[in-house]
């Protein structure tokens, strides 16, 4: 289990420095450098890159979502996602301190006005997107995501050799459309890690990049375990 831990934290520190550090210091919002196209692939690659080098140790969850799914799904215990889930916010934690120190290393920068890639609703939105529509984004935007890995991951799936580039680019898709919104979460613990590190309105924020994830990974995962796989 200590291996385990130690990929899920590391995977998860990967995602948080790379994702979230296309957005701070390539490309703010999507709006300047590598843009909105650039940020959706950092992320994508981020999890294609984690998923082929620490899938065959934890399944490369790097997301309690998924964790919490698997759970639902009948593919993993309670008391192991639990483990998995703890060490998934200690590295997006860690990855969000990474990137808040080489950040800082520029001139001008600061954590309260140019943040951490955290997520956010009505003004703290990309877009100014409302929170209704954020919570359906986040709760959709999982939904699929987690179909997209129960399918790629299924012993059914005669492709299975690809399913972290699947993943991966389901990922991309996803924020390619979710950006403008909330600059995507879809994983609680990227969203908790930057969140703590910046404060104020972040953390009183970020119950709807907790709630709405969680919610679309249960949803899903019904419906491909009592709908789908025993079919």
């Amino acid at each position: 289990m200590y291996s385990k831990f130690s990929a899920e934290f590391f995977g998860t520190m990967v995602l948080v420095l790379m994702g979230c550090g296309s957005a701070v210091i390539a490309g703010a919002n999507g709006m300047t450098g590598v843009g909105l196209l650039g940020i959706s692939f950092a992320f994508g690659l981020s999890v294609v890159a984690m998923a082929y080098a620490i899938g065959h140790i934890s399944g490369c969850h790097i997301n309690p979502a998924i964790s919490i799914g698997m759970v639902v799904a009948g593919r993993m215990k309670a008391s192991e996602a639990a483990i998995y889930i703890i060490a998934q916010i200690l590295g997006a934690l860690a990855g969000a301190y990474i990137l808040m120190l080489i950040a800082s290393g520029k001139e001008g920068y600061s954590v309260a006005a140019n943040g951490l890639g955290q997520n956010g609703y009505n003004l703290l939105s990309p877009g100014h997107y409302s929170l209704q529509a954020g919570f359906i984004a986040e709760m959709i935007f999982t939904f699929i995501f987690l179909f997209v890995i129960f399918g790629a991951t299924s012993t059914k799936n005669i492709h299975g050799g690809f399913a972290g580039l699947a993943i991966g680019l389901s990922l991309v898709l996803i924020h390619i459309v979710g950006i403008p919104v909330t600059g995507v979460s879809v994983n609680p613990a990227r969203s908790i890690g930057p969140a703590i590190l910046v404060g104020g309105q972040a953390i009183s924020q970020l119950w709807l990049f907790i709630v709405a994830p969680i919610v679309g990974s249960v949803l899903s995962a019904v419906v491909w375990r009592y709908l789908l796989e025993h079919k």
